[in-house]
């Protein structure tokens, strides 16, 4: 064989691999992080092949002490990774040949690189499912610890960026809590979905080896085997239903960036970030800047390009396998990194932030933030349709501005003059802690809802 072909595959071919072909084709430059997945599986199908009479005992034993001292190396940084032997599963059973010999050979009887990536992948996939988790729950005990200090803290909602009624800082904070909430589970659903073990569907078509492809689901942890050859190692949707899970939790995490960086503003000043997580300027000695914040709105970004280019490689490809999903693990990889990346920096950011409880409450009342109170007092009070009440508070509204007041600043003969019906009682719906108070509803803002939902959480939590 020409010097630079590669001996494992190359008895069909009799030239060597141009520098070009060797430098597309070779994935061991990012697929080497799959070493622990690959001998993982290696693992549990010599045990298998072994307990098949496949391949003998002692063979079989061969193979998981070189594999161990494989491993070994590796982690030490001592492995000589080739880019000629293309891909970790190489690498992995030219060194294990070196080892051990001839028992190495027999390894890769009745399995194909083709399941075997399949299984290595969707190894370190699920993986990633459980670290997203954690981080996950992490991030939500932050938000929920934030909540319960300010559960009766007074601050603007907002609508369209312009303020629109009082809420807490409790309610604000646990709004992230059920949105992360729902990007765990939708991290659960896809592990789930993924726990089927590839193993054994071979090229495409299966073996005609007496395999038990239980006893290797089961090995590595997997509820069960896939149940199609084909579809076993031509499809990558659990990747991608990672990355759709991911792109939706990175979405979430970059709204609260974007928030972070309003918040923390001198025309806000809600919260004061700490210098953990903030800059200076080289020529203005004043400024703090939300950096890590705003790296995050953008790192988050490559998360859902990550997502769309996997979609792309995969959308016109023929059953099975084609060389094009060997470009599936580089933007994976990139996502998770750039997520649990993502879920660390942005706990800290929230457990080192501390609201400004007197900005809060000043901004609260700002913007007649209490308008939608008095036409639902005009309805409750004076029996007035909805449409009505509105307009008459829109009225009142355009006063207080033409006067240079909020609402509750107005007298009540300003009030009787758009409305002759309107008491003296209105006035205790105005102010800002009153609104709070009266939102009850399920789901609501007021501090007693807030205080329900902290425990709920609390409880889900433990």
């Amino acid at each position: 064989m020409a010097e630079g072909a590669n001996s494992m595959w190359g008895g069909r071919f009799a030239g060597g691999v141009d520098a070009i072909m060797e430098a597309i084709n070779a994935s061991i430059g990012f697929d080497c992080r799959l070493f622990a997945q690959d001998i993982a599986g290696s693992r549990a199908h010599a045990a298998m092949l072994a307990r098949q009479g496949i391949i003998t005992e002692e063979d079989a034993r061969a193979i998981d002490e070189g594999l161990t001292r494989v491993q070994g190396e590796i982690e030490a940084g001592e492995f000589p990774f080739r880019a000629a032997l293309e891909d970790i599963h190489m690498n992995i059973e030219a060194r294990l040949r070196e080892m051990i010999g001839e028992p190495a050979g027999r390894l890769h009887t009745a399995r194909s690189r083709n399941d075997q990536v399949a299984v290595d992948f969707r190894l370190w996939v699920r993986e990633q499912c459980d670290a997203a988790i954690d981080g996950l729950t992490r991030l939500i005990r932050a938000f929920l610890a934030q909540a319960e200090a300010g559960a009766d803290w007074a601050m603007p909602g907002f609508t369209h960026l312009q303020s629109a009624q009082p809420v807490t800082w409790g309610h604000h904070m646990l709004a992230y809590v059920e949105m992360l909430a729902r990007d765990r589970g939708r991290f659960h659903d896809a592990r789930r979905r993924m726990n089927e073990c590839p193993l054994g569907a071979a090229a495409l078509a299966g073996t005609s080896f007496p395999i038990d492809r239980d006893f290797t689901a089961q090995a590595l942890g997997f509820d069960r085997p896939t149940a199609n050859s084909l579809d076993s190692v031509s499809d990558r949707d659990f990747a991608l239903e990672f990355l759709a899970a991911a792109s939706i939790c990175a979405m979430h995490l970059s709204r609260f960036a974007e928030e972070l960086v309003i918040w923390s503003s001198a025309q806000f000043r809600f919260v004061q970030l700490s210098d953990a997580f903030t800059t200076g300027s080289s020529i203005m000695p004043q400024k703090k800047n939300p950096d890590a914040a705003e790296l995050l709105r953008a790192k988050l970004g490559r998360i859902m390009g990550a997502n769309v280019a996997l979609l792309v490689v995969m959308k016109g490809l023929a059953l099975t396998y084609s060389k094009d999903m060997q470009e599936d693990k580089e933007q994976v990889f990139d996502a998770a990194d750039n997520l649990m990346l993502g879920l660390a920096a942005m706990e800290g950011m929230v457990r080192d932030m501390a609201p400004q409880r007197q900005a809060l409450a000043t901004a609260a009342g700002a913007g007649f933030a209490t308008a939608t109170d008095l036409a639902d007092w005009l309805v409750r009070a004076l029996g007035l349709p909805f449409r009505e009440a509105h307009h008459i508070t829109g009225t009142l509204v355009r006063m207080a501005e033409e006067a240079g007041c909020d609402l509750p600043d107005l007298t009540l003969a300003q009030m009787q003059s758009v409305h002759a019906g309107i008491t003296d009682d209105v006035l205790g719906v105005l102010g800002v802690e009153n609104s709070l108070r009266s939102r009850k509803s399920y789901g609501g803002t007021a501090p007693e809802r807030v205080r329900e939902q902290i425990a709920r959480w609390k409880e889900v939590l433990a």
